[in-house]
Order: structure tokens, then C-alpha cells, then sequence
């Protein structure tokens, strides 16, 4: 199964007494005016092995030979990567799933579905995923908890929260340096361009302040107080890779951006994820972006259903099913 259902943090012990939460399973509050909850979840899912290590961990992986077999891995990489992930508290010393990265799975199944269905750049198709109560392949669709209505980016209000400042967005995870060559990645992995718009603090506030509805240079830069050589550098990646429309402009403006439909495909791998990131890096100011839907005008909790039956899913009822076997051309 791709993932398992979120376990309470509350637990009743034996004689019905009250065990205690492991750290782990209690959210991490911020220090006041440090990194925020956006600048935490990149550095710990602006990363691919990390990704592929917790996605091989949510589908029972728990040793460290079974991480070793099922992707190609060096030894030094997978040792740091394991270590990190237990600091943060995402693993368990002894490598198992913790309720901080069980919570994960709404997240990594909609990185899954964003690159199997918008990215064409995969040694191999992605496998499908079933959907263990109707028995359906499916896709996962994002909707309002409050409503039901399935939530699209065009549905979504952004506002900057009280902890949102840029400046707060940077992670503070050392910045990394692969040893392994691109093919080796490419083999691995899953998530090629799901790194382009998540890999580093500019790219991923772009993508956000493009949900908030920048759309020229002047507007990107004022916003985000980001050098501009580097903001061309990633405006033009954005579009290289098809998730911004350049619109041209008269001869003395620049071109404006508009999010595509891929573009906008990715709300929901941006609501999952700032939701998890909300959920355990607590600031004290308060959250740093607030999601609102405009369907029925309540602030936004998301959640992913079923395309084939309509039933919310839970990690522990998808199983990903290969292609080939699931006679899909």
C-alpha cells in the first residue's frame, strides 16, 4: 500500500491509562521570528531521495537493506538521508513510520499523480494506483472538507499568514551535493520536475506567490525581494517546463506569467503540503499562508477523494499498481 492511515496522537496504555506522545508525534513549535513552517517542509521535501525514501517507508520498507534493494541508493547517501529523517523526526531510530510521516501520504500521492499524469520526462510510465475499497485505478482529486466540491487552482484564495515572510522561507538544511549522476536519479526516481518547483526556497516561493496572483517580473520581484538574475533564471525554468505561460507585452514591458493548467494542476501538491507543514511547524505569530475556497467561502482544509466512487481516500487503501499489469495502454 502506498501509505497508512494516520494514527491519533493520543494513545490509551494498559488499565486504560494515558501513555506519553513520542516527541515524534508531537508537532514542533518555532522559535519567534526564525524559520517558518514553509522553510521546515523544504528542507526536508525539497530533496528526491528524501521523497523516495518516506514514499518506500509508507509502502512497508523498514530495514535498511530493504531501502538499499529498492532504490538505487549509495551506502553514504541513504545512511545521511536515514539519519536526517529520524532527527526530524519523520523515522523512528529502528527506521519505522512515525505519525509525522504516515500524515505525509496525501502529499507524496499527489506529487505521484502531478508527475505521472503532466511529466513526460520518465524512463518508464509511472504506475497506476488502485483504490482498495471500490477496487477502481483512480486519481486522486482534491476537494473542500467543508463543501465537498472538488477544489481546483482556480478555486483557491492564498493570503500571506503572519509568519509568511519570505525571508522565513529559507531552510536551513545544508544545501546538498549529488553523487549520484542524473541517469541514476532519473532511475530512481519519481519527482524530476516536482524538484524544479520544490527543489529551493525561490523556486517554491515563485510558485506560491504565482497562486497569489503575481503575474509580472516587477510583481515577482516585489514580493519576493529575490535578485533578478536569479528570478529570470527561474521564471524561465518555470516556463521551460510549462508551468508558467509567458504572455507577451508591449515593446517597453515585460512579458507576464500566467500559471498554466499544468500549473495549476499542482494545487493540490501545494495544499497537501502546506497543510502538513502547518500541521507540525507551529509558529507562534501564527500560520504562513492562509488557504481560503472560494466555492463557499470558508477557510480551505483540503482533502483527497476517489475519481471513480467519490469516498475520501486514506493512505492505507492505495495500492499502486503497475502499468503493464493493469492493461493500460
Amino acid at each position: 500500500r502506498f501509505g497508512v492511515a494516520a494514527v491519533a496522537p493520543d494513545r490509551l496504555g494498559r488499565r486504560g491509562r494515558r501513555s506519553v506522545v513520542p516527541p515524534e508525534d508531537r508537532p514542533t513549535a518555532l522559535d519567534a521570528g526564525g524559520t517558518n513552517a514553509i522553510g521546515r517542509m523544504l528542507g526536508l521535501l525539497g530533496d528526491e531521495w528524501n521523497l523516495l525514501i518516506l514514499q518506500q517507508a509508507l509502502m512497508g520498507a523498514g530495514r535498511y537493506s530493504e531501502f538499499m534493494s529498492r532504490l538505487p541508493i549509495s551506502n553514504s547517501v541513504l545512511s545521511k538521508r536515514l539519519r536526517m529523517l529520524v532527527d526530524q523526526g519523520l523515522l523512528t531510530p529502528d527506521y519505522a513510520t512515525t505519525a509525522r510521516s504516515r500524515s505525509l501520504w496525501p502529499a507524496l500521492l499527489s506529487i505521484w499523480e502531478w508527475e505521472r499524469v503532466w511529466v513526460a520526462e520518465h524512463d518508464q510510465r509511472l504506475p497506476a494506483m488502485r483504490h482498495a475499497q471500490c477496487g477502481e485505478l483512480f486519481s486522486p482529486v482534491l476537494r473542500c472538507a467543508v463543501c465537498t466540491a472538488p477544489v481546483g487552482g482556480d478555486d483557491l484564495e492564498f493570503a500571506v499568514g503572519p509568519s509568511g515572510q519570505w525571508s522565513r522561507s529559507a531552510h536551513s538544511a545544508t544545501t546538498r551535493r549529488r553523487s549520484e549522476s542524473d541517469a541514476t536519479v532519473r532511475q530512481a526516481g519519481l519527482f524530476p520536475q516536482t524538484m524544479a518547483v520544490l527543489g529551493n526556497r525561490w523556486a517554491a516561493a515563485l510558485l506560491v506567490a504565482a497562486f497569489l496572483g503575481a503575474g509580472r517580473f516587477t510583481d515577482f520581484q516585489t514580493q519576493l525581494a529575490v535578485p533578478p538574475s536569479l528570478l529570470t533564471e527561474r521564471l524561465q525554468t518555470f516556463c521551460d517546463i510549462g508551468v508558467l505561460t509567458a504572455v507577451p507585452a508591449g515593446r517597453s514591458e515585460r512579458s507576464a506569467y500566467r500559471l498554466s493548467p499544468k500549473g495549476r494542476a499542482l494545487a493540490g501538491v501545494l495544499v497537501t503540503a502546506l497543510q502538513w507543514a502547518h500541521r507540525w511547524f507551529v509558529a507562534p505569530d501564527g500560520p504562513a499562508i492562509v488557504l481560503g475556497h472560494r466555492g463557499c467561502a470558508a477557510p480551505l482544509t483540503g482533502e483527497l477523494a476517489c475519481d471513480r466512487c467519490g469516498n475520501r481516500l486514506s493512505g492505507a487503501q492505495v495500492d499502486v499498481t503497475a502499468v503493464e499489469a493493469a492493461g493500460i495502454p
